[in-house]
């Protein structure tokens, strides 16, 4: 067969291939052959990791101005009834709470796992390990959670852990611990760094239950439900909330509802949706950029000056998300029947 036969029309019982596949005679066999697959971005999803790495790292920045003032398992009750009284009127909005309810227990097993795992849990965690750890110290080690579920993802999800996915997150990971030793006190000890240890973790697990709840129910009715179940777990914790508000000057009270507004309400929204499109590993690496985000906000508005090494660790962050964003093209098989 010479190389210009198979550009012919093909007649008879061959059976044309579609463009852009290229057509083959074979006598007596079925032959694959491979197409390169489109590694175009999925714009919406990119979009709402992009704007949740930048909601998120605002976060750290109100954290760290009401900290003083609002202990840890407080600010998260504040946080959380916010978000979840906020959500509540887009919800009534769009057809009314019974009708976005799961039907069944498993959503709701789900929707309570990583509301308890993560949006609870997890915030108090850190909150509390950083009062024992300096902050860079917090970011290098909860952001070991995007390495946990990007390999535990691949376990249970079948996710594929591609070259571009372990090379950013080895560069993500290198530009965080340069933001750490970049900006650290010296001030850590051993209880800050288990608890931060174990904040990484709850955020993993949370991301890893949610993604299988987003299969039952919207994003928003996901996240919605998801703060007034951790709100309940933190009612506990309501007097020591209101005797601290009692006293609290009005700008902390600001940043707990900036936190249950923006942050919260709208970053988890907005990850809810990029997750339900996105695979969890590769949504999660987006997540190395908030350090680098977050000591840049500092900066401007809380007029903490990173030290230049700083600079260049956030620089190496945003590479390495850009890097484990990328798609490698898979060959989709293309049967061709041949000529008998």
């Amino acid at each position: 067969m010479n190389s210009s036969s198979s550009s012919n029309a093909v007649r008879g019982p061959e059976i044309a291939c579609p463009a852009p596949a290229t057509a083959a005679k074979i006598t007596g066999v079925t032959t694959d052959l491979p197409a390169a697959r489109p590694t175009g971005i999925d714009v919406p999803s990119a979009l709402a990791a992009l704007l949740t790495v930048v909601l998120w790292s605002s976060a750290f920045v109100a954290i760290r101005d009401a900290g003083p003032t609002l202990s840890p398992a407080p600010m998260a009750l504040l946080r959380l009834a916010v978000a979840a009284v906020a959500l509540t009127v887009p919800v009534m909005a769009r057809g009314g709470v019974a009708a976005r309810l799961p039907r069944t227990p498993r959503p709701w097993l789900l929707i309570t796992g990583y509301a308890v795992l993560w949006l609870a849990a997890y915030t108090v965690a850190l909150n509390t390990g950083e009062r024992h750890v300096d902050a860079g110290t917090a970011a290098l080690l909860v952001n070991l959670a995007p390495l946990l579920v990007a390999f535990t993802a691949a376990a249970l999800f079948g996710e594929r852990l591609t070259r571009w996915l372990i090379a950013g997150a080895a560069i993500s990971l290198t530009g965080v611990a340069i933001i750490a030793f970049g900006t650290g006190s010296g001030h850590r000890d051993s209880l800050g760094v288990l608890l931060c240890l174990l904040a990484a973790v709850l955020y993993a697990a949370g991301v890893l239950v949610q993604k299988p709840a987003l299969r039952h129910v919207d994003p928003l009715t996901a996240i919605w439900l998801g703060c007034v179940i951790g709100t309940v777990v933190l009612l506990p914790w309501t007097p020591h909330l209101l005797t601290e508000l009692s006293t609290a000057p009005t700008r902390t009270i600001a940043d707990g509802i900036y936190l249950g507004l923006v942050p919260t309400a709208l970053g988890f929204t907005l990850w809810s949706f990029a997750l339900r499109r996105t695979d969890a590993g590769r949504l999660t690496a987006s997540t190395y950029a908030v350090p680098a985000v977050s000591t840049l906000m500092s900066w401007v508005i809380l007029g903490e000056t990173p030290a230049p090494v700083v600079f260049a660790g956030g620089v190496l962050c945003l590479l390495g998300v850009a890097v484990s964003r990328r798609r490698s093209a898979r060959p989709t098989p293309n049967t061709v029947t041949a000529q008998r």
